[in-house]
């Protein structure tokens, strides 16, 4: 079984899309939200099979970990009542999507912050999408402020009673930033590349899991420039007294296969552990052109995997044993299903 643990609903029916710009609009002229669509079934249905279900098929796929778009997040626009709003409809939106292909979509959510509003704020939205939309996870915004890093880091306490919730629901967070308001950093070459590196050195710096030994983090992306300079990071945690990485860090953190060309995946799976690799593609996202060298998809990542110097032992965790290790829910209903 293959089972993509990265990927987005950038392909959302466009009444959804109208509305979060007539929400913004209304919020910035002091004017109630206006009443979300009704979208249809057949809407959401043909968006998906028309974009994720049939590149999945035709890629060799099983499954997706699916939330919403993360560049649209946007937990910088407007206040918390805006994302509250915004979130629980996109999240409410990938449940019909999973609802009307369980054998090929699961739930993460996106999650209500907002800067300055604490973390806390965001456990209900959790719990409801856990309890009641049979969600597994959540992607978790480190600057909810779209660039400006003006929050705490990840290993603060203020982000503690959310852990508290993932590590008492026993789900796992994508830490995925959205897009950026800073001109200096464009949201997908630069923002999202930033956000996966400075998350690790943030954990790095920290003593999180000593904290929290079952809490689980996955970096996408490829872990952002970790593993090219993972000797940087073994002498950073060696000069400031820290444990080895292996330990320190190694038995919580995961790195996805959203890496666009084959010497990127080989230098990942030869840097990092493949126990720490999940299969990802973050299709259809970041980059959705042909690579003129290879005539492929950028994000046909399972053709980098299948290329890999790895064991078959190793593949088979990269592509789904350690998707199922790291979410135990989903573990949990595919053994149900009998898979």
């Amino acid at each position: 079984m293959i089972i993509d643990c990265h990927g987005h609903y950038t392909t959302a029916p466009e009444p959804h899309n109208v509305w979060r710009k007539a929400q913004v609009a209304a919020f910035k002229a002091g004017e109630p939200f206006p009443v979300y669509p009704v979208i249809s079934d057949d809407e959401i249905m043909q968006t998906i099979e028309q974009n994720q279900l049939k590149l999945l098929k035709e890629r060799g796929a099983d499954m997706t970990i699916f939330s919403p778009r993360a560049s649209t997040m946007e937990h910088h626009i407007g206040n918390e009542s805006v994302s509250l709003a915004w979130t629980r409809a996109c999240n409410d939106l990938i449940a019909r999507v999973v609802d009307l292909y369980p054998e090929t979509f699961i739930g993460v959510c996106q999650l209500p912050q907002s800067p300055g509003v604490p973390i806390e704020n965001s456990i209900a939205e959790l719990e409801r999408c856990v309890n009641e939309l049979g969600f597994i996870g959540c992607n978790l915004n480190p600057d909810p402020s779209g660039g400006l890093w003006n929050g705490l880091p990840l290993t603060d306490t203020s982000w503690y009673p959310f852990y508290e919730k993932m590590v008492e629901l026993d789900v796992p967070a994508m830490i995925h930033v959205s897009g950026s308001c800073n001109v200096n950093f464009h949201a997908t070459g630069a923002h999202y590349m930033n956000a996966d590196t400075t998350a690790f050195m943030q954990l790095l710096q920290g003593n999180l899991f000593a904290d929290f030994p079952t809490l689980r983090f996955i970096i996408p992306h490829g872990g952002g420039a970790v593993p090219y300079h993972w000797g940087r990071y073994r002498g950073l945690a060696d000069m400031l007294d820290k444990p080895s990485l292996s330990t320190h860090l190694m038995n919580n953190v995961y790195f996805d296969t959203c890496v666009y060309h084959q010497p990127g995946i080989d230098l990942l799976l030869d840097v990092i552990d493949t126990k720490n690799v999940l299969f990802g593609s973050e299709m259809v996202g970041a980059v959705r052109g042909i690579d003129p060298e290879t005539g492929n998809y950028f994000d046909d990542t399972k053709r980098y995997v299948d290329a890999a110097n790895i064991t078959t032992a190793q593949r088979e965790a990269v592509y789904s044993g350690n998707a199922r290790r790291v979410f135990p829910r989903l573990d949990a209903k595919l053994k149900a299903a009998g898979k």
